[in-house]
């Protein structure tokens, strides 16, 4: 689990400051958009899934003038219908990838994705034939500058809002939930306010599997050929992301 936080969190820095950001501006906008549709209406005060979406967007630096226009145009008539739609399939040498996309045109989606697995060594599956590898948990990451109080302290906070995993890194610490607890450490936060900088529920390997680096590599080229995707918003996979091969990513 530390190995995938710490790449994701890798990537985010790194996104910030390449033609990623457009890619995460689009992704925050059409999770505003599900969640004005689906989560109770444009009030983030009587909405969670909204609150969250929010808390994303600022997560990647979008302006709240940009968030403000996204949450008007979800709750007017002309707003976008997105759909939520999953795929589950194998990567070379077996590993399982989870993708999850939001999309307003299903077929397009369908073919894309298919797509992407049979040019890489990749074979799509049937739904539900990869839910026995994966664990869903709630995973908040914070920024330890904007917490000002006591770690120590902070910690029991955060076990007593249901974690049951914090990882501290330089500048962020991680804090996973189960999946019905999520919403116990999002008001937690909240009472304590303490803003995230991300907040979300993420599907986590049970077991994962070790490759040699280059294979490993080519199994996050594939992930991140998704992740170019417009219609999709997260991929999961049971790669274990070591140490040897992060400085190999970096070094790329």
């Amino acid at each position: 689990m530390a190995g995938h936080s710490k790449w994701a969190n890798i990537k985010h820095r790194k996104g910030a400051q390449d033609k990623k950001r457009a890619k995460q501006f689009t992704r925050a906008i059409k999770e505003i958009s599900v969640a004005v549709k689906e989560g109770g209406g444009p009030d983030p005060e009587s909405n969670p899934g909204l609150r969250n979406a929010i808390s994303n967007a600022k997560g990647v630096n979008m302006p709240k003038d940009t968030i403000a226009r996204a949450i008007k145009k979800a709750s007017g008539a002309d707003a976008d219908n997105y759909e939520l739609v999953t795929f589950e399939g194998y990567g070379p040498n077996g590993i399982a990838i989870f993708v999850e996309c939001t999309t307003d045109n299903t077929n397009r989606t369908v073919s894309s994705v298919r797509s992407i697995f049979s040019k890489n060594g990749g074979s799509l599956g049937t739904n539900g034939s990869l839910e026995f590898l994966f664990d869903k948990k709630g995973v908040f990451v914070l920024e330890k500058e904007k917490i000002e109080r006591n770690l120590e302290e902070f910690e029991l906070e955060l076990i007593e809002g249901g974690a049951t995993k914090i990882e501290k890194e330089e500048d962020l610490i991680t804090v996973y939930t189960d999946f019905p607890d999520f919403g116990l450490m999002s008001s937690k936060l909240e009472e304590l306010e303490i803003e995230t900088r991300s907040s979300e529920v993420q599907r986590i390997p049970l077991n994962t599997i070790e490759l040699p680096v280059e294979d490993a590599k080519k199994i996050l080229n594939l992930i991140e050929k998704f992740e170019d995707d417009d219609d999709v918003q997260n991929v999961y996979h049971n790669l274990e992301i070591t140490d040897e091969l992060i400085d190999a990513m970096e070094e790329d």
